[in-house]
């Protein structure tokens, strides 16, 4: 009889150049982020995952989203982006409002002062983003760059509908 860790297949581990090229993956990403939350922060009062929410919502049709297409979008979990709504609507850039046909929906809604705030924080953030990666880069480093996180986006969606997924928490 085969014990359990016996039974185990052997862990793929990453090679030497592998575990190189993940760090540095892990290290930059994290590093960007950071920046990117900084300058927000200093410029604009709110952290990126803020941002991307009144970008999102800006892009859609009267400014309005329910609230887990949001949460969706953002991939962070309803809990989350409830928190992050009332931030936001403390500031005046979102308000939030009930949905006709299920009474349990909500949209999100930016306001006015919303749209206002993200036109002035916009410039910015181009900026810290066109310094820390599009100005670093040749075109066919970008292209390459494009390719691969779509690539990596494509095999990290979920193919079932039952999937552990944060907007669905």
């Amino acid at each position: 009889m085969k014990t359990a860790s016996a039974s185990a297949e052997e862990p793929r581990w990453l090679s030497a150049e592998e575990q190189l090229i993940w760090r540095s993956y892990v290290h930059a990403t994290t590093l960007l982020e950071d920046h990117m939350d900084r300058q927000l922060q200093r410029d604009a009062g709110m952290p990126h995952v803020y941002y991307g929410l009144l970008v999102k919502l800006a892009e859609c049709p009267q400014r309005r989203l329910r609230m887990t297409e949001l949460a969706m979008h953002a991939k962070i979990t309803r809990s989350r982006l409830s928190h992050a709504v009332a931030r936001l609507e403390k500031n005046g850039w979102v308000r939030r409002e009930d949905c006709p046909s299920d009474k349990r929906g909500q949209f999100a809604v930016l306001t006015d002062q919303g749209l206002e705030m993200l036109q002035r924080a916009a410039p910015g953030h181009v900026a810290v983003v066109r310094k820390a990666v599009f100005d670093r880069l040749s075109p066919e480093q970008l292209k390459s760059l494009g390719e691969i996180m779509q690539i990596v986006a494509e095999g990290l969606q979920p193919d079932e509908a039952g999937a552990d997924l944060p907007w669905l928490r």
